[in-house]
């Protein structure tokens, strides 16, 4: 495993322990070889490419392509050079192979804890005309079928040129049929499974709204037709990036399909002066040969443990309670109190305050910006409301939206060019509010300032991050005119520059990210906050089809998951507070609503979640993630984790409406050891993992909707009976 390179033949072979990805030079250019399954090093891999004979580059899977020299398909990057053609051609120089993985300056990327978890590859191409040159690094993990994917571009000329497309990776797959996996939606409803059939011509999703976006996720998945969770190869796609993104497939004329992902071109140049750099964002690609569950598990293990980083990464998640449904901008202190006391009785860990704590925040309309106590709510301020918190044995979280300025506030009153806006154009108000101008320094201090002075005198043990709107007017009075196109970028660099600094000096608190709920879910925030508030919509029904979608990507230990009160405040949907347990517990467990107003019947059950939370979390947030039944598909949900030892397993199974006269029905589990026989604690039954699997756990037959069930499995031995 890791990286061999036969020169004699220009070939570069990268193993991990299931797969192989080569490449090898023709006539100059790294050219697409391979992607599937391992091959051996004595296999004459050289010849494997077959173009029928047609040398043009029109046809040739080039591995960075162009455009302008004959290839009419998408490029992966287009320069304007100063006389100002357009008109590049990259051409291999030289290569290293680096032990380990190198990180990307300013920008997140996944990352190894030794050198021996995977090798880099660094291949170096230039344009002599244009004296640029571009570096295209492939980082490949041994244990896991992961390649990392990024591109460096280095202006070594005397004239300065523009990037006008800058994309991490591009790949050629070989003519066949393919399907596209995303996750489409919009507020309240993030995560939609998509699938569609890849027809001649180009199938893109991207954002343009400044943020990764709750329309279109910055993933895609490639997949042979028939595929399904368990069988059929998948090549998956993920951006390690939080702005504006692009993905598009491309089946040319021959039927084979060009894959390509990065930043947005939309909107888009980089100039570069003699001697500048610009780096990609990085790009996740991941290889099943055993279906979609599988690329997920691999992408669920590499983002807990080699993206999200800090003190929390391996921690189990703290249970809270957020008073945002209960009492909206309405409270003082002593409410807040009487909800943490509740809390505190019911065995909750973790007390939040949400919106509405800071300014004359008593709406939407104001404040944003003023991070200063509102002592008419808080006549104590903060840190008394903590203190009293704390007093009751629980943690104490807050929420800011430090991105964000109201038009009515001192600060917009002090600094109105603070915001991103073009002189002379209207400045479009979105939820009351402008978006502050992360590309200036002194716009990021201010805010770094003013969290810090709370996070150092207040004890805050948990901050949710929140964004609550997109960008528009995206210029910057600060940027020159020929840079004016790089704003929206410059932006997301300053939100991590932010990041980096306040989660740096502040570890111990538990950063979780949020963004009108999944607006921003996407690997480059979780690389500084280990957890997102994964929408808005608390819905148990609606939970269902996010959570199950979110999952196709991202750890379960990265979604937020709450309790919220009936009838729902999104849906106006009346469930049983056990269904909506069940559901919020296959995530960061917590609850959103007044517990003060529970029945005494009501409060028992909560204690009853709280405490089975707190035995199954760890398997919850750490566990493997089995998908069994898709609310996409169906009346019928159906998840299940398992430990790495496969000796312990949670099941959770839900149905949203009863059916009359229904027929037993079984659910077949997987992950299981089919040799070990596993105690269902619920009944005290033992049964074979092969039978669990094969013929399945009988459901139960309640007539009523809105059903769930969770069943907890032991190993007992190692020898089924």
């Amino acid at each position: 495993m890791g990286i061999t390179v036969q020169e004699e033949k220009g070939l570069f072979h990268l193993q991990s322990k299931g797969m192989s990805y080569i490449v090898q030079l023709i006539n100059g250019y790294p050219v697409h070889v391979y992607w599937g399954k391992p091959l051996r090093n004595d296999s004459n891999l050289e010849g494997m490419l077959n173009q029928g004979g047609y040398t043009g580059l029109d046809r040739l899977p080039q591995e960075y392509p162009q455009y302008g020299s004959g290839d009419f398909r998408n490029p992966a990057y287009q320069a304007r050079l100063e006389d100002g053609t357009r008109v590049t051609e990259l051409r291999y120089n030289s290569y290293q192979v680096i032990a380990g993985k190198p990180s990307l300056e300013g920008l997140p990327s996944v990352y190894v804890e030794s050198a021996e978890e995977a090798d880099t590859l660094e291949l170096t191409l230039t344009d002599d005309y244009a004296k640029l040159t571009v570096i295209l690094r492939y980082t490949v993990y041994h244990e896991m079928d992961v390649i990392a994917r990024s591109v460096q571009f280095v202006n070594h000329g005397e004239s300065k040129l523009q990037l006008l497309r800058a994309l991490s990776a591009s790949v050629d797959l070989p003519a066949g049929e393919l399907d596209m996996i995303y996750l489409a939606g919009a507020w309240a409803r993030e995560g939609n499974l998509t699938r569609r059939r890849l027809m001649q011509g180009g199938t893109n999703i991207e954002s343009r709204r400044g943020m990764s976006g709750h329309q279109l996720n910055p993933f895609a998945a490639l997949a042979k037709p028939g595929t399904d969770e368990n069988q059929g190869e998948v090549y998956g796609f993920s951006l390690v990036y939080s702005g504006n993104f692009e993905a598009e497939a491309e089946v040319d004329s021959f039927g084979s399909t060009r894959f390509s992902i990065g930043l947005n071109s939309f909107d888009f140049n980089w100039l570069l002066e003699p001697g500048e750099k610009f780096q990609t964002p990085e790009v996740v690609m991941v290889y099943s040969a055993q279906g979609i569950g599988e690329m997920s598990r691999v992408y669920h293990r590499l983002y807990r443990t080699r993206l999200c980083r800090g003190s929390f990464r391996d921690k189990e998640r703290p249970i809270l309670v957020n008073n945002w449904e209960a009492t909206y901008f309405n409270f003082n202190t002593d409410k807040l109190e009487s909800i943490a006391a509740e809390a505190s009785k019911l065995g909750i860990e973790l007390f939040v305050l949400d919106d509405g704590w800071f300014g004359k925040r008593d709406a939407d309309n104001s404040s944003l910006g003023d991070w200063v106590e509102d002592l008419r709510k808080l006549p104590g301020g903060l840190n008394d409301l903590a203190q009293r918190v704390n007093g009751l044995g629980l943690q104490f979280g807050l929420w800011v939206e430090p991105e964000m300025i109201s038009p009515d506030s001192d600060l917009y009153r002090q600094h109105p060019d603070w915001c991103l806006h073009v002189p002379g154009r209207r400045r479009s108000e979105l939820r009351w509010q402008l978006v502050l101008d992360y590309t200036r320094e002194e716009v990021r201090e201010y805010i770094y300032e003013s969290l810090s002075r709370i996070f150092s005198t207040v004890p805050v043990s948990y901050v949710k991050w929140d964004m609550n709107r997109c960008l528009t007017e995206i210029g910057s009075a600060q940027i020159a005119p020929d840079r004016q196109g790089e704003t929206a970028h410059r932006y997301v660099l300053g939100l991590y520059e932010l990041l980096e600094s306040l989660t740096a000096r502040f570890p111990k608190i538990l950063f979780e990210s949020c963004c009108s709920g999944g607006g921003r879910f996407d690997p480059g925030m979780l690389y500084y906050m280990p957890q997102t508030w994964t929408s808005d919509n608390t819905d148990a029904v609606e939970r269902l089809k996010i959570q199950y979608g979110t999952s196709l990507v991202y750890p379960v230990s990265a979604m937020g998951a709450h309790v919220s009160a009936v009838p729902n405040h999104q849906v106006g949907r009346i469930t049983p507070l056990s269904f909506r347990g069940d559901v919020a517990m296959s995530g960061n467990f917590g609850y959103e609503l007044d517990l003060t107003k529970f029945t005494a019947e009501e409060k028992e059950l909560v204690k009853e979640q709280v405490a089975n939370y707190k035995e199954i979390r760890t398997l919850v947030q750490q566990g493997n993630l089995y998908r069994l039944q898709s609310p996409f598909e169906g009346n019928e949900t159906a998840w299940m984790f398992v430990t790495d030892d496969q000796r312990e397993a949670l099941v959770y199974y839900f149905r949203v409406m009863a059916v009359p006269n229904p027929p037993h029905r079984s659910l077949k589990l997987n992950g299981l050891n089919p040799d070990f026989n596993y105690t269902l604690e619920e009944c005290g039954e033992v049964y074979g993992g092969d039978r669990l699997m094969q013929a399945g756990l009988s459901l139960p037959d309640e007539q009523r909707d809105y059903v769930s069930g969770c069943y907890k499995l032991k190993a007992v031995d190692k020898t089924a009976q």
